[in-house]
C-alpha cells in the first residue's frame, strides 16, 4: 500500500504543474492586455465621430433646415449616445499577475482529497490488500494451506463486502474438506453478487456430494434453477449424469456427460467424465470406441480455423471457442463438439465420433455436415449478442481434406 500512496503522490506533481502553469504565464498575458488597452483608440474615435455629427447638426440649424426644437432634441440624442459609448469602454482595473497564487495549495489539497475519495469508492484497495495477504503467505517458508485460510479469514473480517475474498476462500475450504465453511462461503457470495448461475451450480454440486447424492428437496430445486437459466451448465450436467449412472440409466448418463464435456474448460474434469462414459458404455455392453477407431472409419472432418484480422483483439485471449458439427437437416443433436480458446487460433483440429454428444447422433451417420465455430464472449454454450462466429455448410465427412473456416461474423 505504501507504494500505491507514493504513486499517488508522484501523480500529484504533474497535476500541480498544470495548476500553476496559467499563473506562470499570467504576467505575459497581463502585460499584453495593458498594452492593448493603452493603444486602444476607441474613445478618441467616438469623440471625433460625435464632433463631426454635432458640427453637421449646427450647420443645418444655421442654414435654417431645422428649427430650434429639432436642433435641441438631436443634440441631446448625440450627447446621450456619446455617454453610452464612453461608459461601455470603461474597464475594471487589472489584478496583479500573482493574485491567484494563494489558491494553488487549496486546489492541490482539493485534488488530493478528491482523488483519494474517488479511489476509496471506485478503486481496488481491498483487492490489493487481499493480494498482499496471499503473497505474504505463499512466499513465506512456513506458509501452508491452514495459514493461508487463517489470513484470508482475517481479510474477510476486515472487508466482508469484497466478493473476491470469499472467492479465494471457497476452493480452499472445499479442497480441505471443510464443507460447512465452503457452503457458508458460497451462500455469502450469492448474497453479495446475486444468484448467478455459476454460483448456484457450485452450491448445488457441493450440497449434492455432501448430502447423500440425493437430487430431491433443496438440491433438486437448485439444479432446476440452474437449468432454467443455462441448460448446458457443465457442473449440473455432471451431477445429472452421476445420478443417472447410479440409477442404472447409462444412456442418459452418457448423454449428460457428453453435454457437460462440451462446455468444460477443465481438462482434468473432462477426462474424468470421459472415463465415466467408458464405464457406462461397458455397463451397456458396448465396446468404448477410441479416437483411432473413429478416424479409421472415415467419419472425421479436419478444420483449419482462423480469426478474421478485422475482429482481432475484440475479445480476450482466454475466451472460449466452441466448434460444433450438425446434420444438414437440423433434425439431430449436435454430431460433434470441441472446445478451444481464442489464444489457440489459428488452429487445426479434427472432429470425429469420439466428440459426439449423444448416442445415435455422430458424424459417421451422415455424409455431409454443417460446421459452426463460435467465440463465446459470455463463456456459455448458447449464442449471445457480441459473440463471434464463422460457419461452413455441407462439408463432406471423411473427405480427408482440411477445410478452411474463418471466424468473420459478429452476432447481434
Amino acid at each position: 500500500m505504501i507504494l500505491l500512496w507514493l504513486a499517488f503522490a508522484i501523480l500529484l506533481i504533474p497535476a500541480l504543474w498544470l495548476v500553476i502553469l496559467p499563473l506562470r504565464r499570467a504576467g505575459v498575458f497581463r502585460q499584453a492586455q495593458v498594452d492593448y488597452e493603452t493603444r486602444d483608440g476607441t474613445v478618441e474615435l467616438n469623440l471625433a465621430v460625435h464632433q463631426r455629427r454635432l458640427a453637421s447638426l449646427e450647420a443645418a440649424f444655421e442654414r435654417g433646415e431645422i428649427d430650434r426644437e429639432r436642433y435641441d432634441n438631436d443634440r441631446t440624442e448625440l450627447e446621450r449616445s456619446l455617454l453610452d459609448d464612453t461608459a461601455s469602454q470603461q474597464r475594471r482595473p487589472l489584478k496583479a499577475a500573482g493574485s491567484g497564487k494563494p489558491l494553488v495549495p487549496v486546489l492541490l489539497i482539493g485534488m488530493a482529497v478528491a482523488g483519494i475519495g474517488w479511489y476509496q469508492v471506485q478503486g481496488a484497495a481491498g483487492d490489493l490488500s487481499l493480494y498482499q495477504a496471499q503473497h505474504e503467505v505463499l512466499t513465506s517458508p512456513d506458509g501452508n494451506v491452514d495459514s493461508l485460510i487463517a489470513r484470508l479469514e482475517q481479510e474477510a473480517q476486515h472487508q466482508p463486502g469484497n466478493p473476491n475474498v470469499w472467492r479465494s476462500l471457497y476452493p480452499l475450504y472445499r479442497d480441505s474438506g471443510r464443507t460447512s465453511e465452503a457452503r457458508s462461503t458460497l451462500e455469502q457470495l450469492i448474497v453479495l453478487e446475486g444468484r448467478k448461475t455459476w454460483l448456484v451450480a457450485e452450491l448445488s454440486e457441493l450440497r449434492y456430494f455432501t448430502e447423500g447424492r440425493n437430487l430431491n428437496g433443496e438440491v433438486g430445486e437448485l439444479v432446476d434453477e440452474v437449468l432454467a437459466k443455462e441448460s448446458a451448465q457443465p457442473k449440473v450436467l455432471g451431477i445429472l449424469g452421476i445420478d443417472a449412472y447410479e440409477s442404472g440409466e447409462y444412456e442418459q448418463a452418457i448423454a449428460h456427460w457428453r453435454n457437460a464435456i462440451a462446455g468444460m474448460s477443465d481438462p482434468n474434469a473432462a477426462e474424468s467424465l470421459r472415463q465415466g462414459i467408458k464405464s457406462a458404455q461397458q455397463r451397456l455392453g458396448v465396446e468404448p470406441e477410441t479416437r483411432e477407431e473413429s478416424i479409421a472409419t472415415g467419419s472425421d472432418i479436419t478444420l483449419e480455423i482462423s480469426l478474421a484480422p478485422s475482429l482481432s483483439g475484440r475479445l480476450p485471449d482466454a475466451t472460449a471457442v466452441f466448434v460444433v458439427a450438425r446434420d444438414t437437416a437440423g433434425e439431430l443433436p449436435p454430431l460433434a463438439i470441441q472446445r478451444a480458446t481464442l489464444a489457440q487460433l489459428p488452429l487445426t483440429l479434427t472432429l470425429n465420433d469420439t466428440h459426439a454428444m449423444a448416442p445415435g447422433a455422430s458424424l459417421s451417420q451422415v455424409d455431409n455436415a454443417n460446421i459452426v465455430v463460435r467465440v463465446s464472449a459470455s463463456g456459455q454454450a448458447t449464442p449471445q449478442p457480441g459473440d463471434l462466429m464463422g460457419q461452413l455448410e455441407g462439408v463432406a465427412v471423411g473427405s480427408g481434406d482440411a477445410q478452411s473456416l474463418v471466424i468473420d461474423q459478429v452476432i447481434e
